[in-house]
């Protein structure tokens, strides 16, 4: 059947682009695909990306809920294992009722989450941001790896095609999250389809919901059914009742699946002669039908309209000191990268997908361990420092919380000053001079000034001119002195422009 065929195929499409996207380390494929990640429904929204969000809920009112089923990752990634289950049971689904009070509770904590700006529940929720942990913390490494293998291969031929990356777990805490997700969403899928998709989902609800006044649907011809019910088995989304020969648009995806398993004709797609009722859910306590569409606009609506208020190890010069790891210092104010201008603007707009985190070229960026900010990115610089002719965070990021800047205006945005500890000083410390800090400040925001202000012949020490200093991190990542560095960043809570 066409309509099959052609979901499937641009299904397959987006998720191996989308998916290549969170695991290309280069940065190549963001020239060209990364328009796919911007068109992402929820950070569409939370960017006011009113054209997308518009061309969205039209292609929506015309054909159904197919963003879940062909532009949505994490609707796909449920399709390929429910597709892999398939191959051992066939015919396994039934149709069930909506589970209304669990989807609408969801979609109102979603709600309530960007109003208030409660960043940890609205990434846990997030669907395209659910799968870029996924893919971030489960698919990347295996990705690199891979790379890593090529590398060592290439190199013992003297071809330079492929480069050795480091393969480290960022945050320990994402990590767990990113595997429970994972494993929830395979075991729904595994037995029940799109369990996930049509109860949990907060975007799958509010598109549900527009889905019902769709043009194009699937519809029952009653004088051709024969009441076989391979319609209802081989649906995934559980949504329709061959009984009644009636069909759940809201929780309907437009797979075709169920047009081409009907043996009879008896199902099509297409405008309905006559549109069916919607599904209702029985009221156990009074035993009455309660049709909760009018709650479901109210709830949609608040979406749209409340989003858009709320929202290898370095090796150090000099040989000054044993080489060991760096151990992050313990921040007063954590530091956010260029672009998100400040610690509220990243809370209220991002969504921990990770896309940033994957695409750091300079290993800087990781997702938070703090409870209100969980899975949001901030920066350390145990690895690396944050160049200044580097944006590609802000290039990537599809919500907003980091904004687009030009590579000269980066320059000039003070996202923290330096700290100097003299204690860990290597000139202090040890006696001899150093100067690293100095040296490599892209801002010349580091001088060298004698430890003793009445003796110029003492040993030189740094200090910052906090006026300068864009909080890089260049100091810190460069300093000999080990495991603490002698000089950190402390993070600004909202950035200036120098």
């Amino acid at each position: 059947m066409l309509l099959n065929k052609t979901r499937r195929f641009l299904a397959v499409v987006f998720f191996l682009l989308i998916t290549l996207l969170f695991l290309d380390f280069t940065g190549t494929l963001h020239q060209w695909f990364g328009w796919m990640a911007k068109i992402q429904f929820l950070p569409a929204v939370l960017a006011l990306n009113v054209v997308v969000i518009i061309t969205l809920v039209i292609i929506t009112l015309i054909f159904g809920r197919i963003y879940c089923s062909v532009i949505c990752p994490l609707g796909v990634l449920q399709d390929v294992i429910a597709w892999v289950a398939g191959k051992r049971k066939k015919n396994r689904y039934s149709y069930s009722p909506a589970v209304n009070w669990l989807r609408y509770l969801m979609f109102g904590v979603m709600i309530i989450a960007l109003i208030i700006g409660v960043g940890t529940i609205v990434a846990l929720l997030a669907p395209y941001s659910s799968f870029g942990r996924i893919a971030q913390n489960l698919f990347q490494p295996v990705w690199m790896l891979g790379n890593n293998v090529l590398a060592s291969i290439a190199e013992r031929m003297d071809s330079y095609t492929f480069y050795s990356v480091d393969v480290w777990i960022k945050s320990i805490p994402v990590f767990i999250i990113a595997v429970v997700t994972f494993v929830l969403i395979a075991v729904l899928a595994w037995r029940n389809g799109r369990t996930y998709c049509n109860t949990i989902c907060p975007v799958g609800t509010l598109l549900g919901f527009i889905s019902r006044f769709s043009l194009l649907k699937v519809y029952f011809d009653r004088e051709k059914c024969k009441d076989c019910s391979l319609c209802s088995k081989n649906c995934k989304a559980a949504c329709i009742d061959y009984k009644n020969h009636m069909v759940d648009y809201s929780r309907c995806v437009a797979c075709g699946k169920c047009i081409t398993k009907c043996k009879f004709g008896a199902l099509k797609y297409g405008r309905p002669v006559k549109v069916a009722a919607p599904v209702v859910a029985p009221d156990t306590k009074s035993g009455e039908q309660v049709d909760a569409s009018k709650r479901s606009f109210l709830l949609g609506v608040a979406l749209v309209t409340t989003a858009a208020i709320a929202q290898e190890k370095k090796k150090v010069d000099g040989g000054l000191a044993a080489i060991q790891d760096k151990v992050a210092p313990e921040r007063q104010t954590p530091i956010t990268p260029p672009g998100s201008w400040s610690a509220n603007n990243m809370a209220r707009k991002c969504t921990g997908c990770q896309l940033c985190v994957s695409e750091c070229p300079n290993q800087v960026l990781r997702p938070s361990t703090e409870l209100m900010s969980i899975m949001q990115p901030v920066m350390s610089y145990e690895r690396g420092y944050c160049r200044p002719e580097c944006t590609r965070c802000a290039d990537v990021c599809p919500t907003g919380a980091i904004k687009p800047i030009e590579k000269e205006e980066k320059k000039s945005i003070q996202i923290g000053h330096a700290v100097v500890i003299s204690k860990n000083c290597i000139p202090l410390r040890d006696g001899v001079d150093c100067g690293n800090c100095a040296r490599h400040c892209p801002v010349q925001a580091i001088e060298m000034v004698p430890s003793d202000p009445n003796d110029e012949t003492s040993v030189l020490i740094p200090s910052v001119k906090e006026q300068v200093c864009i909080g890089c991190g260049a100091c810190e990542n460069l300093c000999p002195a080990r495991p603490f560095s002698a000089i950190y960043v402390e993070g600004h809570e909202v950035h200036k422009q120098l």
